[in-house]
C-alpha cells in the first residue's frame, strides 16, 4: 500500500488559521461508513446522531506550554519543543537552530529574552531535529512563566487564549499538541448528552512527535510509528465495558482516542484470551467478558488500512493532513474510497480544515 493513496489537494486557504468564537460552532459531516451517504449538519445537531446508553470517550490529555525559546553561547537562537520527560531533568525535544550537537549548552530565555540562569545542554543528537536534553533543573515547574503554546507549524496566527488549544475536560499535563476533535465540546453540549443518556468517558494519550513527523516512506508498512504513553484505568476500563455489554455504542472521540480503546482491546485478548492466563481471575471491578483492559505504559499501535477495529463503534475527528498517519486511521476505519469522497465533499461545501476546522462523525 502506497503513502500516496491517501494524498489530496488541500490549499492553505482552506486550513483554519484561529479556533472559532463558540466552540460548537463548527461544522460537522456525517459519514455512514456501512452507506457512503454524506450528511452536512453543525457541531450543536451531534446528539441527535447517538443514543442512550451510547459512551463517548475522550483523551483528556492537557497541552503543555513546551516550547521554549534559548540562546548558545556564541549568540545563536534556539528553539526548542519538549515532547516527552524521560528523566528528572532530561527531555526528548524538536530543535530549532545551527550546529546544536551533543554537548552545546543553551541558555533559557524568559518572555523578554533575558536569560532565566536554567541551562539545557544536548546530550544526544538524534536523527533529524530530535535531541535529547538534559536542564540544570527540573523544567516542569517554570513552563507556565517560560513556555509557549506549541501551535502546529500550519497555523500562523499566534493565539490570545492558550485555553482555546486545550479541550473543556483537559487535566493531565503532557501533550505536544492538542487532541483537537475534543475542541469542539462545550459543557453545555456535554451537559445535553448526558440529559438523553449518553455516558461519557476519559483516557489519556500524551500526544508527541508523530504529530509532527510526516509519513516520508513510499510504503505505508515502511514508516515506523513513534510510541506515546497512554492511560486508561480499571474504573474506566469497567464503566466501558459496561456500556459495551448493554448495547452501547463506544464512540471516540478523535483518533488519539481510537488508540487508546484498540490498545486496550489487545491488551484484553492478550490477558484473557491466552491459555498462559486462563486461571487468572479477573480483578474484582472487571466484567467476566470485556472488550478492553486497564492499560498504563506506550503504546506504538499503528493503524492503517487492513486493521481490525475490536472496540471502537464510530468516531468524531477533524480532518486531517494529506499522507498523514491520521488520515490512514479514518481511512482504516470508514475505507480509502468514503473518506476520499467524504474530504473532497468537505472541500467543496467549504469546510475549514485541521487542528481548529470541522468536525466529521464517522457512523
Amino acid at each position: 500500500m502506497k503513502t500516496a493513496e491517501f494524498d489530496y489537494d488541500l490549499p492553505a486557504s482552506r486550513i483554519a488559521q484561529e479556533p472559532l468564537n463558540q466552540r460548537d460552532a463548527s461544522r460537522l459531516l456525517v459519514l455512514d461508513r456501512s452507506t457512503g451517504i454524506i450528511q452536512h449538519h453543525s457541531f450543536t445537531d451531534i446528539p441527535a446522531f447517538l443514543r442512550p446508553g451510547d459512551i463517548l470517550v475522550a483523551n483528556n490529555s492537557r497541552v503543555i506550554p513546551a516550547r521554549l525559546y534559548g540562546r548558545k553561547a556564541s549568540g545563536g537562537q534556539v528553539e526548542l519543543l519538549l515532547l516527552e520527560q524521560s528523566g528528572p531533568l532530561e527531555w526528548l525535544a524538536l530543535a530549532g537552530g545551527k550546529k546544536l550537537t551533543a554537548g552545546v549548552e543553551i541558555q533559557i530565555l524568559n518572555g523578554a529574552g533575558q536569560p532565566t540562569g536554567i541551562t539545557a545542554t544536548v546530550t544526544t543528537a538524534l536523527p533529524g531535529a530530535q535531541r535529547q536534553i538534559l536542564f540544570s533543573e527540573p523544567i516542569a515547574p517554570h513552563l507556565e512563566a517560560l513556555g509557549h503554546t506549541p501551535l502546529p507549524p500550519y497555523i500562523q496566527r499566534p493565539i490570545t487564549d492558550g485555553e482555546r488549544y486545550q479541550t473543556i475536560y483537559a487535566r493531565p499535563p503532557g501533550s505536544a499538541a492538542a487532541p483537537t476533535a475534543g475542541l469542539h465540546f462545550t459543557p453545555e453540549l456535554l451537559l445535553a448528552l448526558r440529559a438523553k443518556g449518553v455516558l461519557f468517558e476519559t483516557v489519556t494519550l500524551h500526544v508527541g512527535l508523530d504529530t509532527f513527523k510526516p509519513v516520508e516512506a513510499d510504503s505505508v508498512t515502511a514508516h515506523t510509528i513513534h510510541s506515546e504513553w497512554v492511560q486508561l484505568t480499571p474504573a474506566a476500563a469497567r464503566r466501558i465495558n459496561e456500556a459495551k455489554l448493554a448495547g452501547g455504542r463506544i464512540v471516540a472521540v478523535g483518533t488519539t482516542s481510537v488508540r487508546v480503546l484498540e490498545t486496550a482491546a489487545w491488551r484484553s485478548a492478550n490477558m484473557w484470551g491466552s491459555l498462559q492466563n486462563v486461571s487468572q481471575e479477573p480483578p474484582p471491578d472487571s466484567c467476566p467478558w470485556r472488550p478492553v483492559a486497564a492499560v498504563e505504559g506506550r503504546t506504538d499501535l499503528y493503524i492503517y488500512p487492513g486493521y481490525h477495529f475490536r472496540v471502537v463503534d464510530a468516531l468524531i475527528t477533524n480532518f486531517h493532513l494529506p499522507q498523514s498517519t491520521l488520515m490512514m486511521l479514518v481511512s482504516a476505519f470508514a475505507g480509502i474510497a468514503p473518506i476520499r469522497a467524504a474530504y473532497q465533499s468537505a472541500l467543496d461545501q467549504g469546510y475549514r480544515f485541521l487542528s481548529f476546522g470541522d468536525a466529521m462523525f464517522i457512523i
